[in-house]
């Protein structure tokens, strides 16, 4: 007897469907059989995923958006004056309870696993502390890293330096720098040395927020994959944004895609906020606000993707669904063949997971930890044009949320003869 079945699910690309058996939070069998548990579900049809993987978010900054104000002009540098101003009223209150309600709407939405950036810039370190405590209460239901983010700059702010090393003391998984924010190109690569040999000192992985510009000046790109080669971290650093490599020459975008898979990078892209605040500075043909997303992952390298703010100064929308973000990096991307569709999926699945360090027990198979989600859809294209929540989201062989689809219903008869 299993502790749990679902029955009724459906692969991606396959018409079968199948019966999952859970024992001691693993996937025990997997099935076309009819088979029972102490506790039985059914998925309707519904396809199987393994739990999304959110590799780029800000939990301190979510659900700010209008306070103090909204931003008028949409850029990156008004998103950040604005948190200059909120971030004075942080509190470890103040960010429990938002981070709390943002977490629960990633997971209604299939997310499992979260890489969270905090902010450090705080003497106090109030953001910081209020996430390592979210990360315990949520430690049944979610898996939460937390990158400790010098938002104001490491050499630009000498007090981050102090305090980024503090937060990887107090507890903090990554270790991250902001080059394009230094004053000087000098300075952003003196800031990712730093960065680095810290992570190095503390053995914790890096991600970097890379090349957030548009600019096809800014090129520290280079340097994140050749810092990662120095201190031998290959397959132990993520650059998030590198929205500037959109505007890099081909000839230097093949050099550098090169460089990116020597390293062992992983690359994740946030095309929400990414097509809201780049090319605000582009006159026309403006610039569609992403990386090179589709070259990059023919090139060899793990593309992830990922929803980043929700609903804070830099981003005013957001509902924690990874699909909408799946959804816009199908459209900036080009990937729109079905094929292409589902190696989007991938970076919202499988590659996050590689990044994450769970790679090894992570997917629908049998003997796998029974993390995975059901997703109502008629096949792949449904599945992206209609982004619904999860019908079912399990989390280690128990389920911890169920949102059953919506329906309309009709009042008003159709006639049957068009025309009539």
């Amino acid at each position: 007897m299993y502790d749990s079945v679902l029955t009724n699910v459906r692969f991606l690309e396959d018409k079968n469907r199948y019966s999952i058996g859970m024992i001691d939070g693993k996937i025990s069998v997997i099935t076309k059989e009819n088979i029972n548990g102490i506790q039985n579900y059914d998925a309707e049809g519904d396809f199987i995923l393994p739990a999304f993987v959110e590799m780029h978010t800000h939990l301190d900054t979510a659900l700010t958006a209008g306070d103090p104000a909204f931003s008028q002009s949409g850029t990156l540098f008004e998103g950040i004056q604005i948190w200059q101003e909120r971030k004075k009223l942080v509190t470890e209150e103040d960010v429990i309870s938002r981070a709390t309600i943002a977490l629960r709407m990633l997971i209604e939405h299939g997310v499992l696993h979260v890489r969270a950036a905090v902010d450090i810039s705080q003497p106090t370190l109030d953001s910081l502390k209020a996430l390592l405590k979210v990360r315990e209460s949520f430690k049944d239901l979610i898996d939460l890293q937390i990158i400790a983010f010098p938002q104001d700059g490491l050499i630009s702010c000498p007090e981050n330096r102090e305090r980024l090393e503090k937060a990887l003391l107090m507890g903090a998984d990554a270790a991250s720098a902001v080059p394009h924010l230094e004053t000087t190109r000098e300075n952003g690569i003196a800031s990712l040395d730093y960065c680095f040999s810290l992570a190095k000192v503390h053995q914790k992985f890096v991600h970097v927020f890379c090349d957030e510009v548009d600019d096809g000046h800014s090129r520290f790109i280079e340097a994140v994959a050749d810092l990662t080669i120095k201190y031998s971290m290959e397959g132990l650093v993520t650059a998030s944004h590198a929205n500037a490599m959109a505007y890099y020459s081909d000839a230097y975008s093949q050099k550098i895609f090169s460089l990116i898979n020597k390293a062992k990078l992983t690359i994740v892209s946030c095309p929400l906020i990414s097509s809201v605040t780049q090319g605000r500075f582009d006159s026309s043909p403006k610039g569609r606000g992403i990386t090179r997303v589709k070259e990059l992952h023919e090139s060899g390298v793990s593309v992830c993707i990922a929803h980043d703010d929700i609903r804070s100064p830099f981003y005013p929308f957001g509902n924690g669904n990874i699909l909408q973000a799946a959804h816009m990096a199908s459209h900036l991307a080009h990937m729109t063949g079905e094929k292409e569709v589902l190696d989007i999926i991938q970076m919202i699945t499988e590659n996050g997971a590689k990044a994450f360090g769970i790679a090894s027990d992570y997917g629908i198979e049998e003997g796998n930890s029974a993390s995975f989600i059901t997703v109502p859809a008629d096949d792949i294209m449904d599945l992206f044009s209609r982004q619904l929540k999860s019908r079912y989201v399990f989390k280690n062989g128990r389920l911890i949320v169920s949102t059953p689809p919506s329906k309309s219903v009709w009042y008003v008869e159709q006639k049957r003869n068009v025309g009539d």
